[in-house]
This record gives C-alpha cells, sequence and structure tokens, in this order.
C-alpha cells in the first residue's frame, strides 16, 4: 500500500484547465501541467483494496493499485511496464476514457476517488519523455501473414500484439492517415495528435506495417485478402451514425458530427486553410448530448461561432449517483467537460428533455432555425408536451446521437455467409474467440461489440490478438483478457 493515510490526509486533485479565454485561441490541450509532488499525493489516496473493484472497472484489468503504489514510491520505469503490461496506449485512454475504474474505486462509496486517469496519463507521458517506450520487436518470425482493417484503438492493439507474437501484420486504413476516429473523430484539444504519431513510430520499428487509403472491400476484394493472408482481423469501428429523419433534414448546414470534426482535424494536421465547415459567425446547434457534442462545441467554439447551443432529448442527469445505480456500476452524472465550461463562458446554452421536430429554411436551402418541443422522460416514449413548441435560430447543425454498428458495405457483404454472420444489433457476430462465421476472420471492437469505449476497443484488439496467435500457431503467449461479452478458450 503506498501509503495506509493517504486517503484521509489528501483530497482528490486534478490539474488546473488552462483559462477559458485562452485556450480557446488555440487547439492544443486544455489541461496545465500537474507538478510530480501532486501526483505522487493523488497516487498515494490508493488504498490497495484487499478487492479491488477497479480492476473489474476497467476492461482491460489494469493493474491500478500496483502503479499507484510504484508512482508513490518514485519507481516511474516499473511503472510504465506494469502499465503496459495491460494496456498498449495508456496515453490514448489516460486522455479519452470516461474512467469506469474510477466509479468503481472503493474510495468513492463515501468520497472522492482516485484520479486513477491522471496517474496513467503521466506515467506513460514521463515514459515517453525519458526515453523508456522502445521498439519490441519480435525474437522469432512465424512467417504467418495477418491483415488488420482498421486503425482505430482496437486494430492498433490487435496490430501490435501480433507483430510481436512474430506474425507479420499489414494495417488497412481508408483514410490517407492512420488512427481512424483517433484520427479525425477526436479534436486536437482533447488529445493531440503527437501522441498517435509517436506510438506510430514505435509501432513501425516493431515491424507493423500500415497501408493507407485502401478501401478494404473495393480495393482489394475479401477474397483477395483472405487469399493473401493466413488470418484477418475486422476492426472497422461502429461507423454507421445515427440519423434525424424530420422534415427540412436535406437543408444545407444540417451536418453529421463526422462530417463536421473530421475536415476541423486536417486544418490542425496542415491539409486546409481553414475548414470547409466552419462555425465562423453562425448559430450552431449540437443535437447529442455525450462526447461527441462535447466535441462539436469545443471546434464550433474555436471556430468563432456567435451561439452554441446543444441539445439533449434526455432529462439532466443527477450530479451524484441515483439508488438505481450504486457503486460499483458506472453511473450517469451530470459532468462538465471542458467544452461545457468554454459554453457557460460564453454565448451557449444546454437543453435538457427536448426533441427537434423540423429544420427550418430559407428560400436558398440553407438551415436557418429549428423547431423544439419539451418532451417527458423516457418512460413515456418522450411525450411531447403540449404548449411547448418553440423556435431557435441555426445557421449550423451538428447531429451527434450516436451510431448504429458497422457500415454493411462491400467488404461485410462479400464475406457475409447469410444467416449467423450479423447479431441481433447488426454487429458482425463472433464465437469466444472472436471469429466469425468465416473462417480465419476474426472481429474486434465496435465492429462487433457496438458503439461502446476506447477501453472495451483496447481490450478487444488484444483478445483478439490472442485468439488469432492460438489459431495460427495452435498456442499462444499472449494475455488473454477476460471480457463479460467473450469467455476466454477452453
Amino acid at each position: 500500500m503506498a501509503d495506509p493515510k493517504g486517503f484521509l490526509t489528501h483530497d482528490r486533485e486534478l490539474p488546473a484547465r488552462r483559462p477559458v479565454d485562452v485556450r480557446i485561441q488555440d487547439w492544443r490541450e486544455v489541461y496545465e501541467a500537474f507538478p510530480a509532488p501532486k501526483l505522487t499525493k493523488q497516487a498515494a489516496r490508493c488504498m490497495d483494496c484487499g478487492i479491488p473493484f477497479c480492476h473489474n472497472g476497467c476492461p482491460l484489468g489494469n493493474l491500478i493499485p500496483e502503479w499507484n503504489d510504484l508512482v508513490y514510491r518514485d519507481n516511474w520505469r516499473e511503472a510504465i511496464e506494469r502499465l503496459h503490461a495491460t494496456n498498449n496506449f495508456p496515453e490514448f485512454t489516460g486522455r479519452l476514457c470516461p474512467a469506469p475504474c474510477e466509479a468503481a474505486c472503493v474510495l468513492g462509496i463515501n468520497s472522492d476517488p482516485v484520479a486513477i486517469k491522471r496517474v496513467e496519463v503521466e506515467i506513460v507521458d514521463r515514459a515517453f519523455a525519458e526515453g523508456w517506450v522502445t521498439p519490441q520487436p519480435p525474437a522469432v518470425r512465424t512467417g504467418k501473414k495477418v491483415a488488420v482493417v482498421g486503425s482505430g484503438p482496437a486494430g492498433l492493439a490487435a496490430a501490435q500484439q501480433l507483430t510481436r507474437a512474430g506474425h507479420d501484420v499489414v494495417v488497412y486504413e481508408r483514410a490517407d492517415r492512420i488512427g481512424g476516429l483517433l484520427r479525425y473523430g477526436i479534436p486536437e484539444f482533447k488529445m493531440e495528435k503527437r501522441h498517435i504519431d509517436r506510438r506510430l513510430a514505435q509501432m513501425r520499428a516493431e515491424g507493423t506495417e500500415f497501408r493507407t487509403g485502401v478501401n478494404v472491400g473495393v480495393d482489394i476484394t475479401a477474397a483477395e485478402l483472405r487469399a493473401q493472408y493466413d488470418a484477418v482481423v475486422l476492426a472497422g469501428g461502429a461507423t454507421n451514425w445515427r440519423d434525424l429523419p424530420v422534415a427540412g433534414r436535406a437543408l444545407k448546414g444540417v451536418h453529421q458530427a463526422m462530417e463536421y470534426l473530421p475536415p476541423s482535424n486536417r486544418v490542425q494536421e496542415g491539409d486546409h486553410a481553414e475548414s470547409p465547415i466552419s462555425a465562423k459567425g453562425k448559430h450552431v446547434v449540437v443535437i447529442g448530448g455525450g462526447d461527441t457534442g462535447a466535441d462539436c462545441i469545443g471546434t464550433a467554439i474555436r471556430q468563432g461561432a456567435a451561439s452554441v447551443t446543444q441539445l439533449e432529448i434526455m432529462p439532466q442527469p443527477p450530479e451524484s449517483r441515483s439508488g438505481a445505480q450504486p457503486w460499483p456500476t458506472y453511473p450517469t452524472l451530470f459532468k462538465m467537460e471542458s467544452a461545457h465550461e468554454e459554453l457557460a463562458g460564453g454565448d451557449g446554452d444546454r437543453v435538457y428533455a427536448v426533441s427537434t421536430t423540423e429544420f427550418v429554411g430559407d428560400e436558398a436551402g440553407n438551415v436557418r432555425a429549428l423547431r423544439l418541443v419539451d418532451v417527458e422522460g423516457p418512460q413515456t416514449g418522450f411525450k411531447p408536451i403540449p404548449g411547448s413548441e418553440r423556435e431557435i435560430p441555426a445557421d449550423l447543425v451538428t447531429l451527434s446521437m450516436g451510431f448504429l454498428g458497422p457500415e454493411h458495405g462491400p467488404l461485410l457483404e462479400d464475406l457475409s455467409t447469410g444467416e449467423g454472420f450479423y447479431d441481433a444489433r447488426s454487429n458482425v457476430a463472433r464465437d469466444r474467440s472472436y471469429m466469425t462465421t468465416v473462417d480465419g476472420v476474426f472481429v474486434a471492437g465496435d465492429m462487433g461489440r457496438g458503439q461502446s469505449l476506447i477501453v472495451w476497443a483496447i481490450a478487444e484488439g488484444r483478445a483478439a490478438a490472442s485468439s488469432v496467435d492460438r489459431y495460427l500457431t495452435g498456442d499462444t503467449a499472449l494475455p488473454y483478457p477476460i471480457l463479460p461479452t467473450a469467455r476466454p478458450l477452453v
């Protein structure tokens, strides 16, 4: 145990966010540096519980008490080894994961939980700064070839594990850069893309090959892929976005979030001088109250929006746990993300329990307003409240309402074996070894699970890699995270 009295003598503390009026002028990450002595105190709050529920809260099974203790004892080199033992990319999860581990922290029963995410990200950032993160090429090559389709967190995790097992791995990405939604969906102010690039440099040095601009299923068919490789891992994500089919949906200025965010990220990559879909001087409405909606808010504010309004059909969640979501479950709580803080500091609002009934256009076919109505809670099927109809200005609308599963495009159509290839939610079905109904074709991450968290994607990528290795060689030394939706092999 780090400090037997740490949780009694130290309060939870996180690094300060840069002042709103400063950070909205640039695209750098919002947090200021966190001094090492403060981080040591946060690690000291970990109680090294006899039953560490944080392990169960984390799909990766991160050894959280162990690396908290190592940080407290100033043993950072061993701390990154323990962190990397279960997580290929802690620099991603430490910035982007909503931290179900913290929701499951025993200290959180009657106090503030340990700042697990902050300790995690500081460990890996220090490891990179000190030069401790080095390539780990395999000692022996198996001669087996594996194709990984998709370069998001699931695909990258599977690729790194399989490369280190000695297989020749090629990652296919239809975009022009590697990273999937990590690259083009997550704004720079949430995670600077240098974190992706330095990890890719490690993976290339280990032997993983990356091929961009390849639309698998079109540029290379499923049959060709299977003929050229001994195994295939599908990790294309759940990119079939949810739409809002109400009157006026076809008006100019109404975009899906994943149509709006990528061009802005390309500006940061140097591809454009400014985004072709810009919020500058416009009244922006973001439909959807989740993380993607917050990303749209922060992006619109930095582009110089005249106002930003976020709409959510659900009622405003509570600020503390309800009885229906007891510890250690992950609760739905009211959040004040950095983008919401920026919204509160400007001309904007967050509106709950409302539904959009119509997009209103001008004579040129551009959206100019939204018609809304207040609704009752979900138990009534979001029944409209009579007399609450109103109109708000809108020059740019982003739909951030989540995803319905993977795209059923040429690749999946060619692979489909008919009945049983998809599950009841239109995701690609898989057995306990992550194999689809097609021999030698595996699926990991959101493509098989549906829209989920980055930690689930990495965990499934690691687990699928273990099964692929066993499929190719008859055995495996790769770790196999025990996930609730996919039992370990027997």
